[in-house]
This record gives C-alpha cells, sequence and structure tokens, in this order.
C-alpha cells in the first residue's frame, strides 16, 4: 500500500472491502462505524476502493498531485486521460461517484461540482458517449431449451454408489424460472430467504425487504409466482423441487450451493457467480453464452411479456420499475421489426 502522507489512503492489504477504511484518522465509535458500513451496499463499496485506488494511483504518477482535497484541474486531467485512453461513459461516472464519496466521508466540499469539472465532464460524455452494452433477453423458446439441459440425475463413477437427484441441476432449473418469471436482479436472487416465499391459492408470492430502488427498506415488494400450465416450466414446482431434494430447510437462503458431494452448503450464492450459472446453464443448451448474463432474466420478462401483449402499466406491476419510460429501453429492439416496411420488400 502506498501512504501519501496526510492523504487518505484506502487501499488494505485484506479482501474485505470496509466503508471505515475511506476514513482516515476520522474516529468513529463502533456503532458510527458500523452505520457508515451499511450506507453504500457492499458491491458499491467494493467499486468505491478499487476507482479511488486507481485515481490516486494516477495522482501519484503525474507528479503526486494532491487527492485530498482533489482539485479541478487534477479531476479533469484524469477524466481526460481516461477518455483519450477509450474508457467508458459508464466506466468515468463510476469513478467520479467514488471521488466524490470520499471527499464527503471527509466533510469535504464536492470537487466534481466544480464548473471546470462539469464542462469538462458534459463534453466527454457527448463526444464519447454510447448506448450500454445490454445483456441479451433469455426468453422462450431458448430459455426452454435451457431448461431442458438442466440435468435432473447425478450419475457417480463411484462403484456402488446409487444415481441420485442432481442437485445443481434442480438449482439451476429454479433459479432460471424465478429469475425470469419474477423478474429478480441477480441480487435480489442471491438475497431471496426461504422465509420471505409464502404460499397463495396461485402460487408463490415473493416478500422483498430491500432492492436496488428499496435499499433502506422502507416497504416490502412483492412479486408472484404463478403456477404454469406445464409442470416442467413452472416456476412453483421448480422452486419446491429444489428445496426438497436440498433437505427441505425451512429458512435461510433459497438458492444455494451446491458441493462436489452433491450436498447444498449453508450459505447464500454470490450475486456475481449467478452470472456464472446462467452462462453455464445457456452453454449446456449449445447456446452461445457470450452475451447472456443473470440480468437476461429480468430482460427476457420484460421482452417476452410485451411480445405477449402486457402493458407496461402491468409489466412493470412485476419488475417493480418506477419509470414505464425505462421498460423501453428492454423492448426496442424486437419493435424495431413491428409494422416496418423493410420487411415487405420481397429481396
Amino acid at each position: 500500500m502506498t501512504d501519501h502522507g496526510d492523504r487518505t489512503s484506502v487501499t488494505r492489504h485484506h479482501d474485505q472491502t470496509n466503508a471505515v477504511e475511506l476514513l482516515d484518522e476520522v474516529p468513529l465509535s463502533e456503532a458510527e462505524a458500523e452505520y457508515v458500513e451499511a450506507a453504500r451496499a457492499a458491491n458499491t463499496l467494493r467499486g468505491y476502493r478499487s476507482d479511488w485506488a486507481e485515481f490516486t494511483g494516477w495522482c501519484t504518477s503525474h507528479g503526486d498531485l494532491h487527492v485530498l482535497p482533489a482539485a479541478a484541474s487534477t479531476i479533469t486531467g484524469y477524466l481526460s486521460d481516461l477518455a483519450k485512453a477509450g474508457a467508458k461513459v459508464g466506466t468515468m461516472s463510476r469513478r467520479l461517484s467514488a471521488i466524490k464519496f470520499v471527499h464527503q466521508l471527509q466533510d469535504l466540499p464536492d470537487p466534481t461540482a466544480n464548473a471546470r469539472v462539469v464542462a469538462v465532464w458534459e463534453g466527454i460524455r457527448r463526444t464519447h458517449g454510447a448506448p450500454p452494452n445490454q445483456s441479451a433477453p433469455l426468453m422462450p423458446p431458448e430459455l426452454f431449451d435451457v431448461l431442458a439441459a438442466c440435468p435432473t440425475t447425478k450419475m457417480w463413477k463411484t462403484k456402488g454408489r446409487a444415481p441420485e437427484p442432481d442437485l445443481a441441476g434442480h438449482r439451476d432449473k429454479a433459479l432460471l424460472l424465478v429469475g425470469f418469471v419474477a423478474a429478480l436482479r441477480r441480487s435480489e436472487l442471491a438475497a431471496l430467504r426461504i422465509e420471505d416465499i409464502a404460499d397463495h391459492p396461485n402460487g408463490l408470492v415473493l416478500a422483498l425487504p430491500r432492492s436496488k430502488t428499496n435499499q433502506t427498506g422502507e416497504h416490502i415488494e412483492l412479486v408472484v409466482l404463478p403456477r404454469a400450465g406445464n409442470a416442467d416450466r413452472c416456476p412453483v414446482t421448480a422452486l419446491h423441487r429444489w428445496l426438497e431434494v436440498a433437505g427441505a430447510p425451512t429458512d435461510g437462503p433459497a438458492f444455494r450451493p451446491v458441493g462436489k458431494s452433491n450436498t447444498a452448503l449453508p450459505r447464500a450464492l454470490h450475486p456475481e457467480s449467478i452470472n456464472t450459472l446462467i452462462q453455464r446453464a445457456v452453454a449446456r443448451a449449445g447456446i452461445d453464452p457470450t452475451h447472456y448474463s443473470a440480468h437476461s432474466l429480468r430482460a427476457g420478462f420484460i421482452t417476452y411479456a410485451h411480445l405477449r401483449g402486457a402493458t407496461d402499466r402491468a409489466i412493470a406491476h412485476q419488475t417493480r420499475h418506477q419509470s414505464l419510460a425505462t421498460l423501453g429501453g428492454y423492448v426496442r429492439i424486437h419493435n424495431a421489426w413491428t409494422d416496418n416496411a423493410a420487411t415487405t420488400l420481397g429481396l
């Protein structure tokens, strides 16, 4: 770790990201430290830590520039270098957020609000802005192929060991169907707990105490899982079957890792591992997984529901989008082919 004298240093030689690390020589009580840690999601803090370390490294390599407080010219020089190097606008925006966050923790003025920084940043966005990369929607009929490719029986090479239900296959099938029908984010799939799942005459109701748009838990968001006519494609059946083969737990994480011995481990899946599981499931079906991720399930629900005639308001009721305009980004590619004269040219 490089220490820049009296300036804040946030890189530490341990694995966990800690919001308190972003504070240097600021006395906090134990209770205060816990609340500072809770002020941002763990993934956000991990990103801020990485971004701040990258910024301080750039300052060191450019004449040991002062980082706290950072001068407007330092930030604009940093942004200009990033832009010229081909950094994405989204990446630069996150770096600015990290710089702002650290200054706020030190009770310093926000340098990113300086007129010089604002002007340069606006110019970069206009010059280098591009639509964000979106995950391909995973929906029928491809979704059905992916579900069919999930293994249900575990065969052992060990002599005398009888076949068993393939826990990973059953988990993946439940993960795919719940993620698609409930239109959940990967963080919500990872955080889903068994005690938050309630029976209903029409299926199941998932109570989400927190989400991306409800980070403080001021209200519980409800998502429904209706029963499907086809048992092989029913999220309720798949979830019940997974929990059954996992040992029928009554509380704790709904989706768990599966060990090499074909047993469910007593911890939740990490959100990032859900991306990997989805891509592996897609690859098992013989589909190139490059453009798929956990978000493909949520995107697939929105796109498929739209194609089936659901209104934006009905879709938002399940996805919990606060802005109906946001839904348009998911379906614009498919809408481009609807009632388009280019498809009738007969060439």
